[in-house]
C-alpha cells in the first residue's frame, strides 16, 4: 500500500450513499417526511396514551417466590392505597375530633373505598399516642389511580392541619403525585448545547441545525414508545432514561457529521455533502451500532425491568441514526448556501489556524508519554475506588426531599413507631400452625428485630405470613445485614427442625436479591458487550491492541462515574440526601457509557487511521487526528455533559444519578482518556497499534469506514 494513496470518497453506491443521496436530491421531501411522521406518531400517541408497566419480578429468588406464593394464596383484586399519618406534640386525644372530620372528608372523595380508625385499629397509634395513621383504601390498582385525584386527596387531608396537629400523606402515589411533570431538564440542557454550538460554529444557523436533527428523532421515538407500551412491558421510567440519552446522542451524531461537512467545505471540497456523509457518516453508523450491541446486552442479564428500557433506548439510538443521515443532509441542502456564508465568515476572523492548541497538546503528550499515562491512569483507578462499597437498593421515601409531605410522612412514622416501620421483612412460612408459631419466636428474639406482627394464615389456610419490623431502616446496610443472616443461619435452622419452608420478601430482600442477580450474570453481559465490541474494533481497524486499549480505557471511566455516584449519592457528598445506589442504575450506565465511550474511539482512531494510511508517520498521524477532532470531541462531550448534568435538576433521585454517571463518565473520557491518554498509548505502540496476526486478517470481515481506493 502506498502511504501517499489519497483517501476518496466510496465508489460503489453503499446502503448509506442511497439513502443519504435521496434525501439530498430530495430534501424538501424528506424534510416534509419526517414533519408528518413526528406529526402523525405524536398524534397517534396522544390519542391512545400510554401503558407503562413495570415489571420488577426476579425469577429464582425468595422475594419473587414470597410475592407469587401471595397472590395465589390471597386472590383478591389488588388494590391500592395511601397511609394519611397524623402527628400531635400535645396527644392525638385532644385532637380527635379534627381528626376524624379530616377522615369523614377524605372518606367522600373519588375513588376512595374505605378510611381505617386510627383510633380503634389495632397497632395503628404510636405508645406515646402523639403519631397515628390511618390507611385510605382506594377502588382501584396504583396503575389506574389518576394522579389528580391523589392529589386531591393530599390537599383536602393537610386543609385539616393547624396549630397542634401535623397532617401529612404518605405511600408511593403520594411519592408518585409529588413529582413534578418533568420538562425542565430537557429544556435547559437543550438550550445549554445551543449556546455551545453558536460558540463552535459562529452561527445561529448552523448551529440550530443538530438540534432540530435531534429534537425530531426523540421526539418521534418518545412518540413510538407510548405506541409501543401499549404490545411490550416498559417500565414508566424509560422516556426519561430514553430522552437523557437520545438527546445527547442525537445531537452528538448530527455535530460530528456537520463538523466534517464544515472542515470539508473549508477545504474547498466539491462535495463536502457527500464526503462528510461517507467519513463522519460511516463513524456514527458504525458508533451508533457499537451504543446498540451495548445496550442488547442487558438481554442477557434476563431482568424484566432492563428488557423495556433497553429497547426503548436501542430504538431511540436508532433514530437518532436515521435522522443523522436523512433529516440533517436534507437540512444541510436546503440551507447549503447560507450555511456556507456563515462558516466562511466566521472561519476569516479566527486568527489561528485551526487545531494549533491540540497539536501542541499531541506534541506535548508524546515527548514523555509515560507521564501523562501513570498519572491519568492512577486518577481513574483512584475515583473508581468507593464503587467497590457501592451499595444497591430501590429508593423509597426515605430518599425524598424532605419538604415533600411523603418524606415527612414517612420520618413522623419512623420517629413514632421506629425507623423499620417503613420496611417491614414480610415473612412466609410453607407449614403447620405449629411452624408459623415458632417462626414469630425466633424473630421477635432476634437482636436486630424490633417487633413482630402475630402469624397471620392466608384464607385458604396453607400459608402463614409473619411482618418483622427491623430496628433499622430499610435503606441502611444493617438490614441488609439482618437478611442475610436471617437467610444463611436462622431460617435454615428453624427449617430443620420444623420441616416448613421459610422465605424473606418485602422491599430490602427484593433490593438484595436484584443486587444478587446482577452480579451472576454480570460477567456474562460484560463477555457479551466487552467482545462484540472489540470483534468490531478489530474488523474496522484491523488491530488487537487498539480494541484491547478501548476495553481497558472505557471500562476505567465507567469505573470512575460509578466512584462518583457512590460518593455523592450514598456517601451524600455536595449535600445530596444519602442513601443507596438505585439497583439497575449500575448496568445501565455500564452499557449506555460503554456504547457511548466507543463514539469518541471510533471518531478519534479512524482519523488517527486515516492519517497513518495517507503518511505512515504514526506520530504526525496522531497529531493530526487529534488536531482535526479535538475541538470537536471537546465541543461534543460539552454537549453531552450539560444536557446529562442538566437531569440533576430533576426531582427524582434515580434521573440525578443517571445524569451524575453519564456525565462524569462522558467528561472523563473525552478531555482525560481521548485527548491524552490515548495520544500517549499511540505513541508508545507506534506503527504496532496496527498489528493484526495474519491468521485474524484472513478471517476477519472487513468493515470500511472509508474507502482508501
Amino acid at each position: 500500500m502506498s502511504v501517499d494513496t489519497p483517501i476518496r470518497p466510496a465508489t460503489r453506491a453503499g446502503l448509506l450513499h442511497r439513502v443519504s443521496g435521496w434525501a439530498m436530491r430530495h430534501a424538501g421531501l424528506a424534510l416534509l417526511l419526517w414533519v408528518l411522521v413526528l406529526a402523525a406518531v405524536t398524534a397517534a400517541a396522544t390519542a391512545i396514551g400510554a401503558d407503562y408497566k413495570n415489571d420488577n419480578s426476579l425469577p429464582g429468588t425468595d422475594s419473587q417466590r414470597v410475592t407469587d406464593i401471595l397472590q395465589a394464596h390471597q386472590p383478591q383484586g389488588d388494590t391500592a392505597s395511601l397511609q394519611v399519618v397524623v402527628r400531635a406534640d400535645g396527644g392525638l386525644q385532644a385532637q380527635k375530633s379534627q381528626v376524624a372530620s379530616m377522615l369523614a372528608a377524605v372518606r367522600e372523595l373519588p375513588h376512595v373505598a374505605s378510611v381505617a380508625d386510627p383510633y380503634a385499629s389495632p397497632g395503628a397509634m404510636s405508645t406515646d399516642r402523639r403519631t397515628a395513621y390511618a390507611t385510605v383504601g382506594l377502588d382501584v390498582g396504583a396503575a389506574d389511580m389518576p394522579v389528580e385525584d391523589v392529589r386531591t386527596i393530599i390537599d383536602r387531608a393537610r386543609e385539616f392541619a393547624g396549630p397542634g396537629l401535623q397532617v401529612e400523606v404518605g405511600g408511593d402515589l403520594a411519592r408518585s403525585a409529588a413529582e413534578s411533570s418533568g420538562g425542565a431538564s430537557e429544556g435547559a440542557g437543550i438550550l445549554a448545547a445551543l449556546v455551545i454550538l453558536v460558540f463552535l460554529f459562529g452561527s445561529l444557523l448552523a448551529a440550530t441545525l443538530p438540534l432540530l436533527t435531534a429534537v425530531f428523532a426523540v421526539g418521534s421515538t418518545v412518540a413510538l414508545l407510548m405506541l409501543a407500551s401499549h404490545l411490550f412491558t416498559i417500565a414508566d421510567y424509560t422516556s426519561a432514561v430514553m430522552m437523557l440519552v437520545g438527546l445527547g446522542v442525537g445531537i452528538d451524531y448530527a455535530l460530528l457529521i456537520f463538523s466534517r461537512y464544515r472542515h470539508e467545505l473549508l477545504q474547498g471540497t466539491a462535495d463536502p455533502h457527500v464526503v462528510a456523509l461517507d467519513t463522519a457518516g460511516r463513524s456514527v453508523i458504525f458508533a451508533g451500532c457499537t451504543v446498540v450491541i451495548a445496550l442488547l446486552g442487558l438481554l442477557a442479564l434476563g431482568l424484566g425491568s432492563l428488557q423495556g428500557v433497553a429497547l426503548g433506548v436501542t430504538l431511540t439510538v436508532l433514530m437518532t441514526m436515521l435522522a443523522a443521515i436523512t433529516l440533517l443532509p436534507a437540512l444541510l441542502t436546503l440551507f447549503g448556501k447560507r450555511i456556507e456564508r456563515s462558516v466562511r465568515k466566521h472561519a476569516a476572523k479566527q486568527r489561528r489556524t485551526s487545531g494549533d492548541g491540540w497539536r501542541r497538546l499531541a506534541s506535548a503528550v508524546q515527548r514523555r508519554p509515560w507521564l501523562p499515562l501513570i498519572l491519568g491512569v492512577v486518577a481513574l483507578l483512584a475515583l473508581s475506588l468507593p464503587a467497590l462499597d457501592m451499595r444497591l437498593g430501590f429508593a423509597d421515601a426515605g430518599t425524598d426531599n424532605p419538604e415533600k409531605t411523603s418524606r415527612k410522612a414517612y420520618d413522623l412514622l419512623a420517629e413514632g413507631f421506629g425507623p423499620g416501620f417503613n420496611g417491614p421483612l414480610v415473612v412466609v412460612s410453607e407449614g403447620n400452625q405449629a411452624a408459623a408459631q415458632a417462626l414469630g419466636q425466633t424473630l421477635a428474639g432476634d437482636p436486630g428485630i424490633a417487633a413482630v406482627t402475630p402469624p397471620q394464615l392466608t384464607p385458604d389456610g396453607k400459608v402463614a405470613t409473619v411482618l418483622a419490623f427491623p430496628k433499622s431502616a430499610p435503606q441502611d446496610a444493617e438490614t441488609s445485614d439482618l437478611v442475610k443472616r436471617l437467610r444463611t443461619d436462622t431460617l435454615p435452622a428453624l427449617e430443620s427442625q420444623t420441616g416448613a419452608t421459610y422465605l424473606i420478601g418485602g422491599s430490602t430482600a427484593a433490593a438484595d436479591d436484584f443486587a444478587s442477580a446482577v452480579s451472576k450474570r454480570l460477567p456474562i453481559f460484560v463477555l457479551v458487550v466487552v467482545g462484540l465490541s472489540a470483534l468490531l474494533l478489530m474488523a474496522v481497524f484491523r488491530s488487537v491492541l487498539i480494541p484491547l486499549k478501548a476495553a481497558v480505557l472505557n471500562l476505567l471511566s465507567i469505573g470512575a462515574s460509578l466512584g462518583a455516584i457512590t460518593l455523592v449519592f450514598q456517601e451524600g457528598w455536595f449535600g445530596a440526601q444519602p442513601g443507596p445506589i438505585e439497583a439497575f442504575v449500575p448496568v445501565m450506565i455500564f452499557a449506555i457509557v460503554f456504547g457511548l465511550s466507543m463514539d469518541y474511539e471510533v471518531f478519534l482512531v479512524s482519523r488517527i487511521h486515516e492519517e497513518w494510511r495517507r503518511t505512515g508517520d504514526a506520530r504526525a498521524a496522531v497529531r493530526e487526528g487529534l488536531a482535526t477532532t479535538g475541538s470537536v470531541i471537546t465541543a461534543a462531550a460539552a454537549i453531552m455533559i450539560v444536557v446529562f448534568g442538566a437531569f440533576l435538576l430533576s426531582p427524582d433521585r434515580m434521573l440525578k444519578q443517571f445524569g451524575l454517571g453519564l456525565a462524569t463518565a462522558v467528561l472523563l473520557d473525552a478531555v482525560l482518556i481521548r485527548c491524552v491518554i490515548v495520544p500517549a498509548v499511540m505513541r508508545l505502540l507506534g506503527n504496532r497499534a496496527w498489528w493484526l496476526p495474519r491468521g485474524l486478517e484472513r478471517v476477519l470481515p472487513r468493515i470500511k469506514l472509508e474507502d482508501h481506493s
